[in-house]
């Protein structure tokens, strides 16, 4: 067998693996001064039922992950198709992007964002470097189905929603 690898171009990469849906999940933690903080992903995903465990990527030059990571915690509040908007103020850079955000505290003490259709509060059990992200393992501390409605969908560099049949 080959193990000779051919150089994969950038772009390249990104245009195929845009192919793939994800979900998008706002991480939420709570910083210095119990002020809160959080940041959007499309990579978040079910590891482990036995133990629970789930994971996400943020990237290596993330502004907001250090201060997630130092907390300990976070909560993953899942997305509904109605909440792009949402999902674009915590893909920024910067800012207060919890003014004007209703949430509650987790058992962590991680926000619970108002009206997301699932959240899952965890401990961070493990980080470890991935290239030029992050793999973040979370243990489950304690979750919720919060409300019925499809996903929002991050698919082809665009917000997409599941059509009804």
């Amino acid at each position: 067998m080959s193990t000779t690898s051919v150089p994969v171009d950038r772009e390249r990469f990104r245009n195929v693996l845009g192919h793939v849906p994800t979900g998008v999940v706002v991480i939420t933690a709570t910083g210095e001064g119990r002020r809160p903080m959080g940041m959007a992903v499309g990579s978040f995903t079910s590891v482990s039922l036995d133990p629970p465990l789930v994971a996400f990527l943020p990237a290596m030059s993330s502004t907001t992950f250090p201060a997630i990571w130092r907390s300990g915690s976070f909560c993953a509040n899942v997305l509904g198709a109605d909440q792009e908007q949402l999902s674009r103020r915590f893909a920024v850079s910067g800012g207060d992007k919890f003014q004007g955000v209703g949430w509650r505290s987790a058992a962590s003490g991680s926000p619970v964002i108002d009206d997301v259709i699932a959240w899952i509060d965890c401990d961070i059990e493990q980080v470890t470097e991935a290239g030029d992200h992050y793999l973040v393992l979370g243990r489950v501390t304690g979750l919720e189905e919060e409300r019925w409605s499809s996903p929002l969908l991050f698919f082809r560099s665009g917000y997409h929603r599941i059509a009804s049949s």
